[in-house]
């Protein structure tokens, strides 16, 4: 069965894991190689490689670390050279250009952020269920049929940020940003609702931001649309 687990998750560090049961893949490392390994209770050799969304700290702060004790990163060019990245363990993924890792089946798709961005979704070559996973967003323009568990970003929803606009705890230039770089759950639920989901049985929201999210509401909003399992990271 197809397995999905975050450890960290938001603008201080991302960290999360896919597994078939043969193949386990991490996706982002954001925290410190200390950390991460903590999380995986020092379990780091069973990892068969890192898929990386972007050069950002909080999804890519452990790359290099990772790459020097042996474990092999999957990200685009971009986000290679921001990182500073060499050597055989280091390897260049383009959007809907699908890789192979152990069991699963990779493909990655470009997605909308202030600077070059993936998403992926991860087919198992064992069981046939499928995970997509995006962040850092504000829009998906591809669909998707067959998924079984869905990842995504849920930052905010546009009143409370309005109102945290209207009571200065907010400047608009942080606002502006955040509309053109992040997922709100309008944008989220709009997703949901065009793609294919039938055969979803859990959602993880994501990077939830800490002032202008509700976490208890969008559960709510994404169960009612959906009927599906729904967990807040």
């Amino acid at each position: 069965m197809l397995r999905f687990q975050s450890y960290a998750s938001g603008s201080s560090g991302n960290l999360y894991t896919v597994s078939d049961g043969q193949t386990k893949l991490l996706i982002e490392c954001g925290i410190p190689l200390a950390k991460i390994r903590r999380a995986l209770k020092f379990r780091v050799h069973e990892i068969a490689g890192c898929f990386v969304s972007h050069g950002h700290q909080d999804h890519f702060k452990a790359a290099g670390d990772l790459v020097r004790a042996g474990m092999d990163i999957y990200a685009l060019n971009d986000t290679i050279a921001a990182g500073g990245l060499i050597g055989h363990r280091v390897h260049a993924v383009k959007a809907l250009v699908e890789v192979q890792v152990g069991t699963f089946k990779v493909l990655p798709f470009d997605v909308q952020h202030d600077v070059p961005t993936l998403g992926f979704l991860f087919t198992s070559t064992v069981t046939g269920e499928k995970l997509l996973y995006f962040t850092d967003t504000y829009y998906v323009k591809y669909l998707a049929t067959g998924l079984t568990i869905i990842a995504a970003e849920c930052n905010y929803d546009k009143g409370t940020l309005q109102r945290n606009v209207a009571a200065g705890h907010v400047s608009s230039e942080v606002a502006t940003r955040l509309m053109k770089s992040h997922m709100s759950l309008e944008c989220l639920l709009d997703m949901l609702r065009a793609n294919d989901l039938s055969q979803v049985r859990q959602i993880y929201l994501l990077h939830l931001s800490e002032t202008n999210s509700d976490e208890r509401r969008y559960k709510e909003a994404v169960q009612e649309l959906t009927g599906a399992e729904v967990y807040v990271c």
